[in-house]
């Protein structure tokens, strides 16, 4: 009687040093061997060559990253030994490419009955465009339409395959097209994880549908790094104002963005301000009554005597009636280009962009003059606090002001026996 030839098997983490990335690190991948053949499975995480220690297959230190990483490196390894277990146990075939196939979720037996990945994301993303402009703008879907296809690219480049079962997604899986994210596809830190939230609700309508029972999501912290909001200080807005331009083009940019700098609005906004969203209270004061291009949020604006100025200024404007616009505005490039020109011109030395105006509506024009929190996020059309306080830092001169007037109110209720 033949005895059965007994599979020999090997896994070892080994790092990519031929693939540097832009911050000096190398990907990582498990090099599994099976009868003599050799298959290389990409898995998540990089390191730095000069703490990569070859002969223990981990980083070195005890940072809490190279302890993370290590340890993802010791659940995989776990994961490619009790596939090689578990074919063996069922009496299936054993391949260092068929273990590869199950580790990746690329294997025939695993695809069996199921949603996928791409089809219920094209149908979350259909939905999106049957409910647009009702709860949905053009640039949210974009945004979702963007994420799939980063997703798709993922998949084909980095996975070799066009789709994936949802009960095969894991956390490594995650954290590869994270990395995918920032390093293929240039995505700032901030700008991955809105990707990844996405991808998140994804998961989530899955889960709600049964389709998928364990959350791979379930141990992922989102740490999303602190965004520094450029605006105009008083000065610098003062300056810009007076600054006589004698180029027409650049003195009705200059006009647009003031207007900008004391209304809040963005410029997808004020480019579609229409005469039906300016509007007369009972009072007979002026507002700006207009929902978000971006999210359909409505913005309740007061209008300052400034912009009440420029749309006068505008009303009879040839150019602006032939558009159908309020004011002058061009293209977004042509805009921020301009603004650039602009800034020379004033000795500004900032990076003037459509957004600047609206962060320095919020922070010097509001909240540094005493205007709540509260009546900023609804002039700028946000629809909690959290995003307004990403657009509105309090500035070091409101706070000395407000020092100032605390001293005045305690300066007689009491005193100090020196």
């Amino acid at each position: 009687m033949m005895t059965k030839k007994r599979n020999t098997f090997n896994v070892v983490c080994l790092i990519r040093k031929n693939r540097v990335m832009k911050n000096g690190q190398v990907p990582l991948f498990m090099r599994t061997t099976v009868n003599s053949n050799v298959v290389d499975i990409p898995i998540a995480g990089s390191v730095n060559p000069s703490q990569w220690s070859q002969a223990q297959g981990k980083t070195r230190g005890n940072s809490r990253e190279a302890q993370e990483l290590n340890y993802n490196i010791q659940s995989v390894k776990s994961r490619i030994h009790q596939i090689f277990c578990d074919l063996g146990l069922a009496g299936k075939p054993i391949t260092a490419q068929i273990i590869k196939d199950i580790y990746l979720g690329n294997h025939k037996d695993e695809e069996e009955d199921g949603k996928t990945l791409v089809e219920v994301h094209s149908e979350h993303n259909e939905r999106c465009r049957q409910l647009l402009n009702i709860e949905y703008s053009q640039s949210t879907i974009y945004k979702f339409d963007t994420s799939l296809k980063y997703l798709k690219e993922f998949m084909d480049k980095e996975l070799d395959r066009k789709d994936i079962p949802l009960k095969n997604i894991n956390e490594d899986f995650i954290r590869k097209y994270e990395l995918y994210l920032k390093t293929e596809k240039g995505c700032a830190n901030n700008s991955a994880i809105k990707h990844l939230k996405i991808f998140k609700k994804i998961i989530r309508i899955a889960l709600l549908n049964d389709w998928l029972h364990k959350d791979p999501f379930a141990s992922i912290k989102f740490r999303q790094d602190e965004v520094h909001v450029e605006f105009l200080t008083m000065n610098e807005l003062q300056t810009l104002i007076n600054k006589e331009i004698s180029i027409k083009r650049l003195s009705q940019i200059r006009d647009v963005f003031v207007f900008c700098s004391f209304t809040g609005l963005a410029f997808v906004d004020v480019k579609n301000l229409k005469e039906e969203h300016i509007i007369k209270n009972s009072d007979e004061e002026i507002w700006i009554r207009k929902p978000r291009e971006k999210t359909n949020n409505m913005c309740n604006i007061p209008l300052l005597n400034i912009p009440k100025m420029l749309l006068e200024k505008y009303k009879d404007d040839r150019g602006c009636q032939l558009k159908g616009q309020l004011l002058p505005v061009p293209t977004n490039q042509k805009y921020n280009t301009y603004l650039k020109e602009i800034a020379n011109l004033c000795g500004i030395n900032k990076r003037l962009t459509a957004h600047v105006a609206r962060h320095t509506f919020a922070t010097e024009i509001c909240l540094s003059q005493g205007v709540p929190i509260e009546s900023v996020s609804r002039m700028l059309g946000h629809r909690d606090l959290r995003s307004t306080r990403i657009y509105a830092k309090i500035t070091n001169h409101k706070i000395a002001e407000d020092m100032e007037a605390l001293e005045e109110r305690i300066k007689d209720k009491f005193q100090v026996v020196v």
